[in-house]
């Protein structure tokens, strides 16, 4: 076999081009045009390894049905107010000499020049209105040069090389794009691997990662283990996109919710506020947007079916299902719940602070364990919650509450 016969075999036949790129297209789930421009531009770079100069301009065009590949030679009208010109004869010493970019300008002390005409990137001005009559400064004019059948083998590999690393670029893209739009909604993975405390997790096109914050303490997690996650954050970087998982968000609580209540996703029922404790405990406010509907019992489900639900997915996770309400007073009260609140003292409604007085016997009930329960009304109510017992305030200064049902489905039968 022939020296030409070896290049011509080696080469790229472009007529081949559009079923390969659509094949590309097809098995990575990206756009064409972005493929095309990665394939043109990996293209213009091998013609002008093998056919052009360093310092020209060089752009390809494949075509349309056939799949032929022209090339043209670009080059910048300019005059002397934009180009410092040296003598012909000199020129293409200069020029290799320095080779200066172009619109680049080089400092000389204080003084700053123009970068020098380049006549393979530059064309005067007069000579271009000798190709088009309308050109003025700053214009391009493109020159198509001989087309290539065939490349060599040096050329088809850079080709190659380029084309790769142009279609990842466009894949990781694709990615990025398809999972920023998930964003703050429930993912199903499965454990893919585990490096030290991170867990990476595998959501069929990427993987996400499951740093240790974003891991509900006491949670042990196993490769092959399928479990929700909630997509908290997408990054793009040099690797792909940085996909930021979480199981401690407090938005995922709401997610789950809206898969396992209807009438939370059809927005009959509303989620107004949510205050967690990841692993621990969780209250939620619900109110109802029609009348004659139940929040807390369409959020609990025919026997708890749907609240048990969420919790299994959750670890345990014991959930208060409160009834939000306009008045402060009430609402307080129901967020204190399991404890029975017997008044509601708004000691600084400015500043949101606020007494609440239960029996005695529930004072530990109504603060918690470590003082979670309170805490956790606090932030959900957004108010500052100070609980007493009954025998150390006297109930005449505090405003009596109506009797608040509140539900808590979690608690331990």
């Amino acid at each position: 076999m022939t020296k030409k016969q070896e290049e011509q075999r080696a080469g790229i036949n472009s007529n081949e081009f559009n079923s390969a790129i659509s094949q590309i297209c097809d098995e990575k789930g990206i756009n064409k045009d972005k493929v095309m421009q990665t394939v043109e531009a990996a293209l213009a770079a091998a013609y002008k390894k093998d056919y052009g100069k360093k310092s020209q301009n060089i752009r390809a065009e494949i075509g349309g049905v056939s799949g032929g590949v022209k090339f043209f030679l670009i080059k910048e009208v300019v005059d002397e107010s934009v180009r410092e010109f040296v003598d012909l004869e000199n020129a293409e010493d200069e020029i290799k000499k320095e080779a200066p970019a172009r619109g680049l300008k080089e400092n000389s002390g204080d003084e700053e020049k123009m970068p020098r005409f380049n006549p393979e990137r530059d064309i005067k001005l007069e000579d271009a209105l000798k190709i088009k009559k309308d050109v003025k400064i700053g214009d391009t004019i493109e020159t198509e040069l001989e087309t290539q059948e065939n490349y060599g083998r040096v050329a088809a590999q850079t080709a190659k090389q380029v084309i790769i690393q142009r279609i990842r670029e466009a894949e990781k893209d694709a990615m990025y794009e398809e999972y920023k739009e998930k964003e703050g909604e429930i993912l199903n993975g499965i454990v893919q691997r585990i490096e030290g405390q991170n867990i990476f997790i595998d959501l069929g096109k990427a993987t996400g990662i499951l740093f240790p914050s974003e891991q509900v303490k006491g949670e042990n997690y196993r490769i092959g283990q399928r479990l929700k996650v909630y997509l908290g954050k997408i990054e793009a970087d040099n690797r792909g996109p940085g996909i930021i998982l979480s199981r401690t968000h407090s938005e995922m609580v709401k997610k789950l919710f809206e898969l396992e209540v209807p009438e939370i996703f059809s927005g009959t029922v509303e989620i107004k506020n949510i205050a967690r404790e990841a692993g621990s405990r969780t209250k939620i406010a619900v109110v109802a947007k029609e009348e004659g509907i139940d929040p807390i019992g369409s959020c609990v489900g025919q026997k708890g079916t749907r609240v048990q639900a969420i919790i299994d997915e959750l670890g345990g996770e014991k959930i208060d299902i409160i009834e939000w309400n306009e008045n402060i007073e009430k609402f307080i009260s129901a967020a204190l719940s399991p404890a029975k609140v017997l008044a509601v003292n708004i000691k600084n409604e400015e500043n949101k602070e606020a007494v609440a007085i239960v029996p005695s016997d529930q004072l530990s009930l109504a603060i918690g364990q470590k003082g979670q329960n309170v805490r956790l009304a606090a932030k959900l109510t957004s108010w500052k919650i100070d609980v007493v017992g009954d025998d150390n305030i006297e109930k005449k200064e505090a405003k009596p509450v109506e009797k608040v049902e509140a539900k808590d489905e979690s608690e331990e039968k």
